[in-house]
């Protein structure tokens, strides 16, 4: 018993590393792969880069997206952060369209 007794302070700088580090960790992967599981073709995804797009195709360790109409890029499977946050459904109303000044007009049709 006498020889446990100097182990108790790294054990518990163990257990506390274990719940503030790992698991924490594990549990952030375990809901990524949910999320890349989840992931179906012609959804609106972020990348862990920052661009927006849509879903084209999906292969198993990596994805197609259109980022504009024509432009499709291949990127890591693993860098698609999640769906695209802006193109959740909102509770408000669409903005009046026309009410905003046209910025094709030119100065003489204003």
């Amino acid at each position: 018993m006498e020889g446990l007794v100097p182990l108790l302070p790294l054990l518990g700088i163990l257990l506390v590393f274990w719940l503030l580090v790992i698991r924490p960790a594990s549990r952030r992967q375990r809901e990524m792969r949910t999320m890349q599981a989840a992931l179906a073709v012609g959804d609106r995804v972020m990348t862990t880069s920052g661009f927006y797009g849509t879903l084209l195709v999906l292969h198993d360790d990596r994805a197609e997206i259109e980022l504009a109409p024509g432009t499709i890029v291949t990127i890591a499977r693993g860098a698609i952060a999640g769906p695209d946050p802006t193109s959740a459904p909102s509770e408000e109303p669409e903005p009046d369209t026309e009410s905003r000044p046209r910025l094709d007009k030119t100065p003489e049709e204003s």
